[in-house]
């Protein structure tokens, strides 16, 4: 199994450092480091470090030491971008933590016309907070150094703007009324911004769909079966990323 990943403000160059606050307790506390094991310590935007822990002291210091210096993981290429519309209950957050664990490069939380979940006020900022928690701690548990981004969340309009920019855009819809092309087959860019949108549990609007296709978005279903809006994203990230290379 590779090495365990906590999170730092600033990697450290080394060769020693002490890991401390909720990530060293977390790391001494609750997996129970000892000396000798292997740990990896990113700041979760690519930048990163591998050292071996030296000693836990009390609970919440690890030592770490033989640090190998600061590394960087490239940009990927094709950057993926999930729009994903605001599911119910706690949905929200399985789909962050597993296109998270799949490997999105940015979640778009998109307050949808069919959405029932509203993101108002006070209420709309703890749901953003708990979305960008998630993919940070489902970033660290699938041993990743750059985690993905999660946005603002976004208006339809502002939705059709980001669609614009991309090199690739396209809505999930599966209606057997509407024109769709199979996204196991859509032709791909080599590089640049892949901008997928995953509507609610009711279906994106005609209107919506309307709006997107104005910005040059393509209409594109996944395959015979119909998936939760929570699972759908989560299916097509794995999907692009083995078309792209990305998975191999």
């Amino acid at each position: 199994m590779t090495a365990p990943v906590f999170v730092v403000e600033q990697v450290p160059g080394g060769p020693e450092f002490v890991l401390e606050g909720p990530e060293g307790r977390h790391a001494v506390s609750v997996k129970r480091l000892r000396a000798g094991e292997d740990v990896v310590l990113t700041d979760g935007r690519g930048h990163w470090t591998e050292g071996t822990v030296l000693a836990a002291e009390g609970k919440d210091r690890l030592v770490v030491a033989e640090l190998t210096g600061i590394r960087e993981e490239p940009l990927p290429a094709p950057r993926i971008t999930v729009v994903q519309a605001l599911p119910k209950g706690d949905r929200g957050e399985v789909a962050v933590e597993t296109m998270t664990e799949t490997g999105v490069d940015t979640i778009v939380p998109w307050q949808a016309a069919r959405c029932i979940t509203q993101w108002k006020g006070d209420r709309g900022l703890k749901s953003l907070a708990k979305w960008r928690n998630t993919a940070r701690e489902a970033g660290k548990q699938s041993r990743r150094v750059r985690f993905p981004d999660v946005a603002d969340a976004m208006t339809t309009k502002q939705v059709a703007a980001l669609l614009v920019t991309a090199d690739f855009a396209a809505v999930l819809h599966e209606d057997r009324g509407h024109d769709s092309e199979p996204l196991a087959t859509v032709p791909l860019p080599d590089r640049g911004e892949i901008v997928l949108v995953v509507g609610p549990e009711g279906g994106v609007s005609p209107d919506e769909l309307a709006l997107f296709a104005d910005a040059g978005a393509r209409t594109c279903r996944l395959g015979a079966s119909v998936l939760r809006t929570s699972t759908a994203g989560t299916a097509a990230t794995a999907l692009l990323l083995g078309r792209t290379g990305r998975w191999s």
